[in-house]
């Protein structure tokens, strides 16, 4: 049976790696004719437009690894069925149950190695990826959140800001709050606040300050004031893609601290921690579907199995797509969210499976 396994191992990964060799020059060939008059208008450097489909290709495989896993596999699958090597295994005693071992071994392979590449090589690659897409494809597109930022800057402090100007690094109606023990000891108002970079520090304009101690509260005004705060110039306009760029750990860490300042966009970032866990998954589910429709040989040959997965992905997707959009835009909890496109199709994967054991 050894002989049998490293078969079809071979022939899962091998095919695997030929469909990732096939579709990321297509994906970046098409990337490029969309960008490359954009890219031209900018005079881009050669050597950032290099680094950035370097970093679009790992993007763009970590994004689509479980489709092009599951088209492999049935490729693979439905030329051993269509050649009758599968009937030929079957009727030498080998159960469906022990036919199925080395692709779940393949499985393992690949979804460790997403694993990994979700976890620490995709943060680089998508901080690069975006970086580079916001300074020269999409200038004019907000990246940051720039109004009513309201956040908790550690346990005593908060603050908020009606709008910021990014580039100028300014921002209107400032207020600054302390507390200690829960009870509100000062609050700053401000009409305009700069931050200094020569300094760093940050000028108040029509500064105004009520200070509270045992029930007395006395009141400080000036034109102008320099103050140096506890928060960074990133907390007045917080970048939207900040979850994706962060290895595990500091998104752990990222996700406690936006929670405690009261982050708006809690629910996008959690969608991006489950998705590291929930992809290495998929990877097992979408095997054991792609095995259990193209391991029967059909009239109509490989096209129907290709046609039947090729469907099956795109209902996969939009599950996907569908369900994270809700979480990230509303309080549909992202842990289901996340899970049930998995939830469904493992249901699935079961069902079709007991039917090819049959």
């Amino acid at each position: 049976m050894k002989i049998l396994d490293w078969y079809i191992l071979k022939r899962y990964l091998f095919t695997f790696l030929m469909m990732l060799l096939l579709f990321i020059p297509i994906g970046i060939t098409v990337d490029l004719a969309e960008k490359v008059g954009k890219i031209l208008e900018n005079k881009v450097p050669f050597e950032e437009t290099a680094v950035y489909y370097l970093n679009f290709t790992v993007y763009f495989a970590n994004l689509l690894f479980p489709l092009f896993l599951f088209l492999s596999v049935i490729w693979f699958t439905s030329k051993l069925a269509n050649n009758t090597e599968i009937v030929a295994f079957l009727s030498s005693g080998v159960s469906f149950s022990r036919f199925l071992r080395p692709y779940l071994i393949g499985a393992t392979i690949i979804a460790t190695f997403a694993l990994f590449l979700g976890m620490y090589l995709a943060p680089v690659a998508s901080q690069g990826f975006n970086d580079f897409k916001y300074k020269y494809l999409k200038k004019s597109k907000k990246i940051q959140q720039t109004r009513d930022v309201y956040r908790q800057i550690n346990d005593n402090d908060y603050i908020y800001i009606n709008n910021f100007i990014t580039k100028s690094k300014v921002g209107t109606n400032f207020t600054y709050e302390h507390f200690e023990n829960n009870e509100l000891k000062y609050k700053i108002f401000a009409d305009n606040i700069r931050y200094l970079e020569e300094d760093s520090i940050y000028r108040l304009t029509s500064y105004l300050k009520r200070t509270f101690n045992n029930g007395v509260e006395t009141v400080e005004k000036k034109r102008r004031m320099d103050m140096d705060f506890p928060f960074e110039l990133e907390d007045l306009s917080p970048v939207e893609y900040a979850a994706e760029t962060k290895p595990y750990g500091e998104l752990l860490d990222f996700i406690a601290a936006e929670k405690r300042r009261g982050s708006p966009n809690i629910g996008r970032y959690e969608v991006v921690k489950l998705k590291k866990w929930s992809l290495p998954v998929s990877i097992f589910i979408l095997t054991i579907i792609a095995v259990a429709v193209s391991s029967i040989k059909r009239r109509g040959g490989m096209g129907v199995n290709l046609a039947f997965g090729i469907s099956i992905a795109m209902i996969y997707v939009f599950f996907d797509k569908v369900f994270g959009v809700m979480a990230e835009q509303s309080n549909f909890p992202a842990v289901i969210a996340v899970w049930l496109p998995n939830v469904i199709f493992g249901i699935l994967a079961i069902y079709l499976l007991q039917n090819a054991k049959r």
